[in-house]
């Protein structure tokens, strides 16, 4: 039973959009920071975007513009909202519940991920 859910993967075209979610059911979740990270094929996990537990965001810089991250705390739920998905997005996206120490953020839990693949 996983702590962390995502949701909203699938195949999209180049382009397009997509709403990944994801349902966070450890306790304390109004004090976390949440973020986003993906899994290309044949590369390095590489960090997204993140949102603090006072709403302050942070992205990648190949995701700014194209990107937003958002948390409803009644929900326990954070969101990625993807725009004008390119095939270098293809990854799996997973969910992560990060702590926060001296200026740097340490994820503590992961989803199982959700996969985004964006082709024509």
């Amino acid at each position: 039973q996983k702590l962390l859910v995502e949701s909203g993967g699938g195949l999209v075209q180049p382009g397009g959009s997509l709403r990944l979610s994801c349902i966070n059911s450890r306790s304390g979740f109004n004090l976390y920071s949440m973020a986003w990270h993906r899994w290309p094929p044949g590369k390095e996990r590489e960090f997204v975007a993140r949102i603090t537990s006072e709403g302050y965001t942070d992205y990648a810089d190949f995701v700014k513009g194209r990107f937003t991250i958002s948390r409803d705390n009644a929900k326990y739920t954070v969101y990625l909202e993807m725009s004008n998905l390119k095939p270098e997005d293809t990854a799996v996206y997973y969910c992560s519940q990060d702590s926060y120490h001296d200026g740097l953020y340490y994820p503590e839990d992961w989803g199982q991920g959700t996969q985004v693949t964006v082709s024509s």
